[in-house]
Order: structure tokens, then C-alpha cells, then sequence
């Protein structure tokens, strides 16, 4: 009799498995935190912790969706997503150069959001990096042991690394 599966399993079942390039997960970054900033500056009148938190919660993502191949672009990019999303929170008046000191003063004032976010894109990155090279290792030292000929494998003829096993629900 097959083991009913929790509800948490099935909701990340659901879970989308988008796999971004470097460029797509900074344009991901960028366009998603100038949409909440954008959000935040007309529901909440700009709140500081609320974005922070919008932009822990994106970072997370970013680096979560980004291909292997790309893994070192997201910790890149999320820095940069956070100074184009902070545009439209940032208190700044009288023309440009008022524009840009209230951009250079809210990265000043907030950098513990960038550093945390960033922080927390380095270390899914870093995570998911280890994962994929002990994956890897593991599928050549089966590969290496079928070659071989070790017990098991009889007459089969082996030429790539084993499937992964289908999950079935």
C-alpha cells in the first residue's frame, strides 16, 4: 500500500521550476523589485522594512531559478535589482541631482537589506553549486562502476549515467 503524500510535498510539487539564464534572472531581479517598489510607494507610501523583506523573498527566488550553468550571476544581480527597485521608495526631490542623493542616501541607510539579500543569494547559490557537483560525482562513479562490469549488471551494455527514478505520486 503506497504512502499517502503530505500536503507540503504536493505544494512544492506545484512549485514553478523556471531555470533563468544570468541575464534572465537579473532582468527577473530588476523588473520584479521596481514592480514592488512600485506597489509599496503607492500602498504603503514607500515602507523601507516592507521592501526589505520584498527583497529577501526575491533574492531567494532569483537564486533558486537561475541555471546551474549561471549560478554566480545571481548574487550579481540581486544587488543591482536592489538599487533599480529602490528608485521609486527613495526620498528625493528638486530634479536629478535631488533624485540621486535620495537614491545614494536610502543605499546607505538600508544597505543591511543589500547585504542580507545578497548574503542570501550567495548562500542558495552556494548550496545548490554543492548539490550539483555531488550529483555529478555521483552519476560518473556509477557510470565508472557499470563500466567495470561490478556485479548487477550482467550483460547490459552501459553507455551514459543511470535515469534519475520517476516520482510517482
Amino acid at each position: 500500500m503506497p504512502r499517502p503524500v503530505p500536503p507540503v510535498v504536493l505544494a512544492l510539487r506545484r512549485f514553478p521550476d523556471p531555470r533563468l539564464t544570468g541575464l534572465g534572472s537579473g532582468l527577473f531581479c530588476v523588473a520584479t523589485m521596481f514592480g514592488l517598489a512600485c506597489l509599496d510607494g503607492l500602498l504603503l507610501d514607500g515602507s523601507i522594512a516592507v521592501y526589505g523583506v520584498l527583497f529577501l523573498l526575491v533574492s531567494t527566488l532569483t537564486a533558486m531559478w537561475v541555471r546551474h550553468a549561471d549560478l554566480v550571476s545571481a548574487p550579481v544581480a540581486v544587488p543591482i535589482g536592489f538599487a533599480v527597485g529602490i528608485l521609486p521608495v527613495a526620498d528625493g526631490s528638486g530634479g536629478f541631482g535631488g533624485r540621486v542623493m535620495g537614491l545614494v542616501t536610502a543605499l546607505a541607510m538600508h544597505a543591511g537589506w543589500l547585504y542580507g539579500g545578497t548574503l542570501v543569494a550567495g548562500l542558495v547559490v552556494t548550496v545548490r553549486g554543492i548539490r550539483h557537483i555531488a550529483r555529478r560525482a555521483a552519476r560518473r562513479r556509477a557510470l565508472a562502476q557499470a563500466r567495470a562490469g561490478s556485479p548487477g549488471t550482467g550483460a547490459q551494455q552501459v553507455t551514459s549515467a543511470p535515469r534519475p527514478r520517476r516520482r510517482t505520486p
